[in-house]
């Protein structure tokens, strides 16, 4: 079929403000002729595309033509920006990726690109970062989900480690005998959200049973590390993040050891967009080089 770049570009106002309204005041038409765009583009496609909710959001018929409308868009300003012809604005690459990836290393990589890339980070857990990239809401995401999202291309960067922490504190009053089932099962323990299973799976394969300790949300890298630090529990930390506290003696090893048993691997992947894009090449090449440098 034909694309109406028109009715795409609503489609992607709508999707990006929440309303018909604030589309039409980013695309300088009226909310009738945003709603006119998006009319034709469903009844072109044989699909509702939209969920006419406060906000409005893209149904699934509707993530998969949000998702070639921003790639439309991206191709077209890296081709103004090749012609000369662009507004004199940074070119913008949306990223989704885990809160320890963004604040360890990924950050780092990608400061160095700030006057060449206008960033768009979205901080979502690994695992559900390739929901963004599916909707077009992200162009890329550092990932632990190896299914590869259509029209995307992925890489592997390499495994975070993370292992059990603890305040000096913690580790004396919880664990005066090391990670014993009746210690995980009764200490407290700090959990980034809801979503994050890290701990209770961690704690599970060295009880040899699913536990239920007092657990304490804590959302945020900075935060999350600070809580195992002041002694709320304790806690997965990434290598990249606790060897400070280990080395000064404000955090303590739980499990000492490096066999499999004494800590848990996220394996992380690079997944972006198959579209040429110097923009998002930059800010892929500066991720994968960290990624070799950082991670195992």
């Amino acid at each position: 079929m034909r694309w109406d770049v028109g009715q795409l570009e609503a489609l992607s106002a709508v999707a990006a403000t929440g309303s018909f309204e604030a589309a039409a005041a980013r695309l300088h038409v009226t909310p009738s002729g945003v709603s006119q765009r998006l009319r034709a583009l469903e009844a072109a496609t044989g699909r509702v595309l939209l969920v006419r909710s406060r906000p409005a959001r893209p149904t699934p018929s509707g993530e998969a033509v949000l998702r070639l409308a921003r790639q439309v868009e991206a191709a077209a300003a890296q081709t103004a920006a090749e012609l000369g012809a662009g507004d004199g604005g940074l070119p913008e690459v949306a990223v989704a990726v885990g809160a320890d990836a963004l604040t360890t290393w990924v950050l780092p990589a990608l400061a160095p690109l700030a006057a060449e890339v206008r960033l768009d980070l979205r901080r979502e857990d690994e695992s559900r970062t390739t929901a963004l990239l599916r909707s077009g809401e992200v162009m890329a995401a550092v990932t632990s989900d190896t299914a590869r999202v259509p029209g995307c291309s992925t890489t592997r960067l390499g495994r975070m480690r993370y292992r059990p922490v603890a305040s000096p504190a913690v580790a004396r009053r919880w664990f005066p005998d090391g990670l014993s089932a009746a210690a995980l099962t009764a200490a407290p323990v700090v959990v980034y959200d809801r979503g994050d299973r890290l701990q209770h799976d961690f704690a599970a394969r060295r009880a040899r049973r699913p536990v239920d300790p007092p657990s304490h949300h804590v959302p945020g890298s900075t935060a999350f590390l600070a809580a195992v630090r002041a002694g709320m529990g304790w806690g997965m930390l990434p290598d990249l993040q606790s060897a400070p506290g280990l080395a000064d003696g404000s955090l303590v090893a739980l499990a000492p050891g490096d066999a499999p048993r004494d800590r848990s691997d996220v394996v992380l992947h690079w997944q972006q967009w198959s579209l040429r894009s110097a923009a998002l090449d930059a800010v892929a090449d500066a991720v994968r080089t960290a990624a070799r440098a950082v991670l195992r």
